[in-house]
């Protein structure tokens, strides 16, 4: 059994996951994956599960975030 690097919980089904830097990681849940390697909204923290606004290299949920840290340049 393999042991979730988020919760250290040990279990028979985990999997991992390689990002794009090359790093590997092994979860017991999609919600500990979710938690250790989604980026977070820079405007109110949530985690960035669906694609989300990209600009100048910093992650938000929504283009209404980016807008309220003065990111002009994208939109809904």
């Amino acid at each position: 059994m393999a042991r979730c690097d988020t919760c250290g919980n040990e279990y028979d089904k985990t999997f991992t996951v390689t990002t794009h830097q090359g790093r590997t990681h092994t979860f017991d849940s999609i919600e500990c994956a979710a938690h250790t390697i989604a980026p977070a909204c820079e405007h109110c923290d949530c985690r960035v599960l669906g694609h989300g606004v990209e600009a100048d290299g910093r992650f938000f949920c929504c283009a209404s975030c980016a807008g309220q840290v003065g990111v002009q340049h994208v939109r809904a």
